[in-house]
């Protein structure tokens, strides 16, 4: 289709508008290009490089599309409270670059509402971890938090077992989250990192952050220079805010000992 349009004087849209733009990879940049007519303002991008947890950065100028000099940074967050965001804000630098040189500043930035503080807790073993988040969604629930409005996520497949358990501790039923659309219905949300992109909960569970687990212990040993290692634990960095700011009142990051090293930049205190 992108060869197709991009041989045509006639282009099928007049303007596009594109949300989380941090995750286009090159096929869907070069498409979005051959389909829109060219023009000034034809395309609007909204994004977030602190979530891009999808895609390598790339260049866009290499492929036609300069927003240089054109970009606004939002500063006002609707979604997680103060507390929340200042706290989950220490997990990245306070302005983040692309390859073409555009900056995103991501200090200023204000919450419209308030909430609890955020808590970062660490336990002697997985069994300790599931009986005390297990007891935190009980008492969540008792203060009149629906368990559909509760996630739980971990980082891959290898600590689901343990997101199961704390729904089971909390004498609640689970609803494993896929890649289709699903009715929560009365129950937890429990699934990977990656799932939570585009969620939203009152309450979420972060666990299962051990040292071996975040960053994937299984990346770092294949990387084959410093320069990809740096890259892994960026992108781990940031698939780690990803699921912390899917919370919107309540946030609770656990692991067991030894703990991720991302904890120690959550607990510095401003």
């Amino acid at each position: 289709m992108t060869e197709y349009f991009a041989a045509q004087d006639h282009k099928p849209f007049t303007h596009i508008v594109v949300d989380e733009a941090q995750d286009l990879g090159v096929p869907e940049l070069r498409m979005l290009s051959a389909i829109s007519q060219n023009g000034t303002n034809a395309l609007f991008f909204a994004g977030d490089l602190g979530q891009r947890i999808f895609q390598e950065p790339f260049s866009w100028l290499a492929l036609g599309i300069d927003i240089r000099g054109r970009s606004q940074t939002l500063k006002v967050n609707y979604r997680t409270s103060h507390q929340i965001r200042q706290t989950v804000d220490r997990l990245l630098p306070k302005s983040v670059r692309d390859v073409d040189g555009n900056e995103e500043e991501r200090t200023g930035t204000v919450s419209i509402f308030n909430g609890p503080e955020p808590e970062v807790q660490v336990f002697a073993d997985a069994e300790a971890e599931i009986v005390a988040v297990g007891f935190w969604i009980s008492e969540a629930i008792k203060d009149d938090v629906e368990p559909e409005e509760i996630g739980v996520f971990v980082r891959s497949d290898n600590e689901m077992a343990r997101a199961r358990a704390v729904v089971k501790e909390a004498a609640q039923k689970p609803l494993e989250l896929s890649d289709r659309l699903e009715e929560r219905n009365d129950r937890i949300s429990i699934g990977t990192m990656h799932l939570a992109k585009g969620l939203e909960f009152k309450a979420v569970v972060v666990m299962a952050c051990d040292d071996d687990v975040l960053p994937l212990q299984e990346r770092v040993e294949t990387v084959a220079d410093e320069g990809e290692l740096d890259e892994v634990f960026e992108t781990e960095r940031h698939l780690f805010y990803v699921a912390c700011t899917r919370a919107r009142d309540r946030l609770l990051v656990t692991g067991a000992e030894p703990a991720s090293e991302f904890f120690e930049d959550m607990m510095i205190k401003n």
